[in-house]
């Protein structure tokens, strides 16, 4: 009779701690996901480090949000001071880069249809839709891991959440299946209630911010050639053009999964530019550029990239694109 109270007892008491422990755990979570919620608009400012192969890009992140879904993301290249500002309001998604006095206006259900790490919506629907999310809890921190949605990249596949032991979002750290940290955001301040004036979301106020332009290039000094290679595929040739003002170069890859990739020489527009383009917001090694089904296209150091295969998954040229360098590669 003793052995089956103790029995009884062991069991009510484990059933009681993981009770507690469980509420505890879901109170973080939904601590955060009340406040963002509840926020009207919100201002971040952080550091968002991007790892590609064996580098590492750094960039100075300030978020802003305001109600009825707008966002404004400044992007800041702490290399090279290099701004790129994605820009969501009432006309649409646009990616500005205001040293090129150029944008580029998205069809894109952004920011909701990616895993994003430096936007609270985002990290909260990523918690919401993960049933087999865990939380762990050690001195400093409550970590949440949970899946992630980066549909042109599925070798990241999950995410660390950091909160302090005042519920504060610390970091996020994204991983791929090797469990080695691909992307990390780490969060300086967070306003819940900020405010903005009524231009602060405006296209054009927007590509007015950045005294810098972008150099202009005559010529292409540093061709670029991706280190990574589809199996049975080879460099098969090398074109260069001239152009009425710069340069082109057209590098043709033949063999079982072909694809090509085009560098010209960019200029800065005198007046802001928009151009309409069809695909979704992509890192590309250093910047943000354009991808859609079988093109990635983006814009660094004064030369414009444009990738693109009949024949490859986009995930696949993505890869390529993420592996570009200015070693050559044999033909």
């Amino acid at each position: 009779m003793k052995k089956i109270m103790l029995v009884c007892l062991l069991l009510v008491s484990s059933c009681f701690l993981t009770g507690c422990f469980g509420s505890k755990n879901n109170d973080v979570i939904a601590s955060f996901k009340k406040t963002v919620e509840k926020s009207k608009a919100y201002h971040i400012t952080g550091e968002l480090e991007i790892v590609n192969n064996e580098e590492s890009y750094l960039y100075a992140v300030e978020v802003a949000y305001k109600d009825d879904d707008y966002f404004r993301v400044s992007l800041k290249n702490k290399t090279n001071n290099h701004e790129q500002i994605i820009l969501k309001n009432e006309t649409g998604v646009y990616v500005l880069t205001p040293s090129l006095n150029k944008s580029f206006k998205f069809q894109s259900e952004w920011p909701y249809n990616n895993s994003q790490s430096y936007l609270l919506q985002t990290l909260v629907k990523d918690m919401d839709n993960d049933d087999s999310k865990t939380v762990d809890i050690t001195e400093t921190d409550t970590i949440v891991t949970t899946l992630v949605n980066y549909s042109n990249n599925k070798k990241l596949v999950n995410q660390k959440i950091y909160f302090d032991k005042k519920g504060n979002l610390k970091k996020v750290e994204v991983l791929n299946n090797d469990e080695n940290v691909k992307i990390r955001m780490t969060y300086s301040d967070i306003d819940y209630k900020a405010s903005y004036d009524s231009d602060y979301f405006n296209l054009d106020a927007n590509m007015g911010v950045s005294s810098d332009t972008e150099k202009t290039l005559s010529e292409i000094d540093d061709i670029i050639y991706p280190m990574y290679m589809p199996e049975n595929t080879y460099l098969t040739s090398e074109d260069v053009v001239s152009l009425e003002e710069g340069e082109r170069v057209i590098l043709t890859f033949s063999g079982d999964s072909p694809f090509m990739i085009i560098q010209e020489t960019v200029d800065v527009d005198n007046t802001s530019t928009t151009v309409p383009v069809y695909g979704e917001i992509e890192w590309t090694g250093d910047t943000l550029g354009v991808m859609t089904d079988n093109t990635v296209n983006w814009i660094s150091n004064g030369v414009e990239y444009y990738a693109v295969s009949d024949v490859l998954e986009s995930s696949e040229l993505l890869e390529i694109v993420n592996s570009i360098s200015s070693m050559p590669v044999g033909k």
